[in-house]
């Protein structure tokens, strides 16, 4: 029998999402090898409204110290490679990864492959203000020929409210769920072909049957390339 990695996960931004990729991964493995298989994984699970906090006041480098002491400690746990179960954080993820030493599976790059292999060239984006407004995102999905739109102001601010207001504390509103299918058809009409789920909390109240256009579940697509890398 091969041997299967073990999946160093940085989770807790928020909990409510760390708690998805750990299912998806388990199935996903079970799925492929059958019986009683599951994921060989590890997981540093952070005090989220700490993270917020510094989100907040821009204080990125702070940030990055708390990931890169995640992922040493991960590493020490014996993870071959790693997982950061947020988007926005991705803002850090090249240091982080050459301070731990241990390769981080960037999840614009899984999102870019799913879209490229789709053969789209324009999509929407929705996540956090961070994630929406910084470029770190729409740079990585450039690597993959995807040009990048993202909502209006107003929309910006309110998908931010919904995210962290309701979203990262389990509260799933059919309003705002309304109002999120509002800005992605907004979108559509603007020339995305496709929607990216850019927030890991986003697909807990969206989903495919909520779009006209294809939408690409960066927490799903992020936990499979995950299992992709464990198995090969």
């Amino acid at each position: 029998m091969f041997k299967i990695k073990t999946i160093g996960l940085i989770g807790g931004m928020s909990w409510e999402s760390s708690i998805e990729y750990y299912r998806i991964i388990n199935e996903t493995v079970r799925e492929r090898l059958g019986g009683l298989h599951s994921a060989k994984c590890v997981m540093h699970s952070v005090e989220f409204e700490e993270i917020r906090e510094l989100q907040e006041k821009g204080d990125w480098a702070s940030l990055a110290d708390r990931m890169a002491d995640s992922a040493l400690r991960l590493r020490a746990a014996g993870a071959d490679f790693l997982l950061i179960c947020t988007n926005t954080m991705h803002i850090m993820v090249d240091e982080v990864s050459e301070r731990s030493g241990v390769e981080v599976l960037h999840i614009a790059d899984a999102t870019g492959r799913e879209i490229r292999e789709k053969g789209l060239k324009k999509v929407g984006l929705l996540g956090t203000k961070f994630t929406m407004e910084k470029d770190f995102y729409k740079k990585r999905l450039e690597h993959f020929g995807v040009e990048t739109l993202i909502p209006e102001e107003e929309d910006r601010e309110e998908v931010h409210r919904i995210i962290f207001g309701e979203l990262c504390q389990g509260v799933i509103k059919p309003a705002s769920r309304e109002r999120l299918k509002k800005i992605i058809d907004g979108l559509a009409a603007r020339g995305a072909q496709g929607v990216v789920l850019g927030c890991t909390e986003i697909p807990l109240i969206i989903s495919q049957q909520d779009a006209r256009i294809p939408v690409f579940d960066t927490t799903r697509i992020h936990a499979l390339a995950a299992v992709n890398r464990a198995m090969d």
